[in-house]
């Protein structure tokens, strides 16, 4: 059983937690200890902060039994309540008055005897009813009455007191109000007022600037909607009692052309359905969530299922609640609102909202594919130019005209049907890289041109037929045979022979055979083969095996020989590979410039998809090494909404991770956490730990950063918990040893010093000696600020017992050792002072400022010396402190914090000793500034 003071002192920690399940867990602990122990103030405190507790940690109904009993309690001993405790129960009215009428099942009858509770507190507290007149208003817009409008009258014209809700939150309902009336330019006029005040409540500025999304589209006002949305979601995004609020993000994604961005947002939150806070907000989620999914391609597949049929499934379920809210109440109002949520038409067509929901770019390739729709009518030029754009890697325009030359020729003869069978087979390869398919296609090639006698080309076809097999020996065995074939064939010139050798590479690439692979090349382009375009692709083909070998110089140079070749053709689309293999080499390099001039040019001859992805992550990359950050953004953006819009989720996480560093790096912050959040979602689903872990930990630092502490610390803590393996340790011992290191900045030093104790233990586990003694000496200094003095000498001896136990073991002379244990010294002095230890504080720091200084370590040795000498004039030896005092003023930057330290004390120990016109000659010099 704990005592009545440790349960004060868990209540006291529990204020100071953010709201969600950590808070509620130790609140409803304090709770059961204080019920059992019999501590009524404590029953009643722990009652109180459990009812806020619940509202804003998304589980409200909770709240309603502990709201009952505090009436309760007030009733029967309102001696027990001070004015405080007063207000706050008579402003809990106001919570459950808001959490009944999200409940169907909860009789109306209910929410109507609380409200007229309250009113006849109200009044008999001589208080203003401008509270009493908000609910009322709030119940009657809630069931639909035409009486909400005399109630509002009546809220406005009554004067506020205590009791009202904050400044942000009741002109916040008020622009509800005018916003569902259509008067937007009041709305917006209202809300003004406020945002250019001081908003301070929990719920603030956050639901106001929800409230404001859709009134400032509606006016115009298209950069402060962007603002207000971006704004917001950032303040709700990790509060489950907001989940409502959320939805109105999705809607209004869903209206501003942002589908990409709303379905992130749908993807994060829906597994918070299972767990809604209220079946109200777990309906208006659902049906903002459906008008998103109801924006998409339905076969877009989310997960096991695709967006038509999770968007059908959510708005069944938002009508569902609808149709018992409605009974509940006796009107159709409720599901009158959700049909016209569901149905909501768009505010804009397309509103730039954020960084990672820009629409695709249309690529070049779609550019060049329409400008291949006039294709020849004759079906043997048609077949000709079919196999030009194939060879020009064109393949969707390719494909396009060998199926324009199926409507005009169905039974080609037999000439042109081998060949619209062998582009058929080619494509398909392409697409599936090889497989059955493919491989049963090219052995019909190869039958057709038997049929016809060409038996080097049946040769050829049997050889990529063999190709389209996973790599192995035996397929490779048999593909070298058939080249060797090729090769001794009579009919063979220089350039089939250069083929077939170049054939075996691929094999040889799959296999990782990489030095065998580039003997193929190197024998193909042996045989001298005589067309431009076949020379350019072996000098490609040798540059990309050298480019795997890690041959940077030589895979450049391989490179430019390509280009050269495809220069003298007029630079096809297929010189963009030898473009792209160069600017990766030159990226290994760190060639950085030159590495995105070459991505440039394998862009601007881009006319595939994958191709193109590959050269814009490329040229990102290339730009974030070279420091050019800010330049890298808009390739990824892009990149990643080609992504999504393909459903490919995994890939546009993983490049999420790079648009967040490129954003941090650009001292884009804001930017930078919306990516890092948005991938770390989709790589957890995905089950990519070490990814997400990676992506955690970036998003700590930019929490940290943005000064969102307690995001910081959750995630710190997460990445602890996954790295429980023992060749973990060490890093596990760094993610808790910054966590404790945030806790203690934030002054919250009770929960730091618990976190350097488990850093500690992991340090100690792993053999990081000097990790282990940093966390140890800390987790004593926390202690020590936390009032913990008994914990903090305990504390204290355990470093120095780590400390010990170094003797022997380690030369001492060593600059770490050194270090380590100056600045323990300097720690127990500090600790030591705080429990009143003064001779053994004066006896640690004494010596500290001079190890320091033998290693160099010049500024901690300042504030060594400082602190012995603060022990000093402790311990009421002002004469002793002056000596060091002078010292430290003597050798501190000027202005700086030390030197104002220094000087002020050091005036304070003339003073003490009498000389009263040295100590005001020192503060005119120093502290006059």
């Amino acid at each position: 059983m704990k005592s009545e003071e440790e349960l004060w002192s868990l209540l006291r920690e529990a204020y100071h937690m953010p709201y969600g399940g950590a808070q509620i867990a130790l609140v409803e602990q304090v709770m059961q200890h204080a019920d059992a122990g019999g501590h009524d103030e404590l029953r009643l405190a722990s009652r109180l902060f459990a009812t806020t507790a619940y509202v804003h940690g998304g589980e409200p109904a909770k709240s309603f039994v502990t709201f009952s009993w505090c009436r309760a309690e007030y009733d029967a001993h309102p001696e027990r309540f001070d004015r405080e405790d007063e207000h706050t129960l008579l402003w809990h009215f106001k919570y459950m008055i808001n959490g009944l009428l999200k409940f169907p099942a909860v009789p109306l009858a209910r929410t109507y005897d609380v409200l007229d509770d309250m009113e006849r507190r109200f009044r008999a507290g001589g208080h203003s009813l401008h509270a009493v007149y908000a609910y009322r208003y709030q119940v009657a817009e809630h069931l639909g009455d035409p009486a909400a409008e005399d109630w509002y009258a009546k809220w406005n014209a009554a004067s506020r007191d205590q009791n009202s809700d904050c400044a942000g939150c009741d002109p916040g309902q008020k622009v509800d109000h005018l916003v569902g009336l259509g008067r937007d330019e009041e709305a917006v006029e209202m809300a003004q007022a406020v945002l250019a005040g001081r908003l301070t409540c929990v719920e603030q500025p956050q639901s106001i600037l929800t409230s404001l999304m859709v009134p400032y589209a509606r006016t115009g006002r298209l950069s402060e909607a962007a603002d207000a949305h971006r704004q917001a979601y950032r303040r709700l995004r990790g509060n489950l009692a907001d989940m409502q609020s959320i939805g109105e993000h999705i809607a209004f994604c869903a209206r501003t052309g942002n589908e990409t961005r709303g379905l992130e947002l749908v993807q994060r939150h829906l597994p918070w359905l299972e767990r809604s806070p209220s079946p109200h907000a777990d309906m208006w989620f659902s049906a903002n969530a459906a008008l998103l999914l109801g924006r998409l391609d339905p076969g877009l597949p989310l997960g096991d299922t695709m967006a038509g049929e999770l968007g059908a499934r959510l708005a069944a379920r938002a009508r569902d609640w609808a149709a018992k809210f409605d009974e509940r109440n006796g009107t159709s109002s409720i599901s009158g609102r959700i049909e016209a949520t569901i149905g909501a038409r768009p505010l804009v067509e397309h509103l730039p909202l954020s960084a990672v929901a820009r629409r695709r770019a249309e690529a070049p390739a779609a550019v060049a594919a329409r400008a291949e729709r006039e294709l020849p009518s004759d079906p043997a030029a048609l077949l000709d130019r079919a196999w030009q754009l194939y060879e020009e890697h064109r393949v969707d325009a390719a494909t396009a005209a060998f199926e324009r030359f199926d409507e005009l020729l169905p039974e080609p003869p037999p000439e042109l049907a081998v060949r619209r069978l062998d582009g058929r087979a080619r494509l398909i390869a392409i697409r599936d890289d090889g497989g059955p398919a493919a491989e049963a296609l090219f052995l019909e090639v190869a039958a057709a041109h038997r049929a016809l006698g060409e038996e080097l080309a049946a040769l050829a076809a049997q050889s990529r037929a063999v190709l389209s097999r996973q790599a192995d020996e035996e397929m490779l065995a048999e593909l070298v045979a058939l080249i060797e074939r090729i090769v001794a064939h009579e009919g063979a010139d220089a350039d089939l022979r250069a083929e077939a050798r170049l054939r075996a590479e691929s094999a040889l690439l799959g296999l990782e055979r990489v030095e065998e692979a580039l003997a193929a090349v190197d024998a193909a382009i042996a045989e001298g083969p005589e067309r431009p375009s076949l020379r350019a692709e072996l000098s490609a083909r040798r540059a990309r095996a050298l480019l795997v070998l890690e041959r940077y110089d030589e895979a450049v140079a391989s490179a430019d020989e390509s280009l050269e070749h495809y220069a003298a053709l007029g630079t096809p689309p297929p010189a963009g590979i030898p473009s792209l293999i160069r600017a990766h080499a030159l990226g290994s390099l760190e060639r950085f410039d030159e590495a995105v001039a070459s991505f440039d040019a394998a862009l601007a001859l881009a006319v595939d998809r994958s191709f193109r992805l590959s050269a814009l992550v490329g040229r990102a990359r290339a730009r974030l090494a070279g420091d050019r950050p800010a330049d890298a953004i808009d390739d990824l953006v892009e990149a990643v909404a080609d992504h999504v819009a393909q459903g490919e989720d995994l890939p546009a996480a993983q490049l999420r991770y790079d648009l967040a560093t490129a954003y941090h790096h650009a001292g884009q912050p804001l930017d930078a956490a919306e990516a890092a959040e948005s991938a770390l979602d989709v790589l957890d689903r995905a089950g990519a730990q070490e990814s997400a872990d990676q992506t955690r930990y970036m998003l700590s630092r930019i929490y940290q950063e943005l000064g969102e502490t307690d995001l910081a610390l959750g995630l710190l803590e997460a990445l602890a918990t996954n790295l429980d393996g023992y060749d973990n340790l060490p890093t596990r011992g760094r993610m808790l040893q910054e966590a404790a290191q945030l806790l203690y900045e934030a002054d919250r030093d009770a929960q730091a010093a618990e976190r350097f104790a488990a850093a500690a233990e992991a340090f100690r586990a792993a053999g990081v000696v000097q990790a282990e003694m940093y966390t140890r000496r800390m987790r004593a200094l926390a202690l020590r600020w936390a009032g913990d003095m008994g914990g903090a000498l305990a504390a204290l001896e355990e470093a120095d017992a780590l400390s010990r136990s170094l003797d022997g073991t380690v030369d001492a002379t060593e600059q770490w050792l050194v270090w380590q244990r100056a600045m323990l010294d300097c720690d127990a002095a500090r600790v030591l002072i705080g429990a009143g230890q003064l001779d053994d504080a004066a006896r640690r720091s004494a010596g500290a400022g001079e190890a320091l200084r033998s290693i160099g370590s010049l500024g901690d040795a300042l504030d060594a010396d400082f602190l012995h000498a603060e022990s000093l004039m402790r311990l009421g030896d002002p004469a002793g402190a002056e000596p060091r005092l002078r010292s430290v003023l003597g050798a501190a930057p000027r202005g700086s914090q030390i030197e104002q330290n220094s000087a002020w004390m050091l005036a304070e120990s003339l003073e003490a000793q009498g000389r009263s016109d040295e100590a005001e000659r020192i503060r005119g010099e120093y502290l006059s500034q």
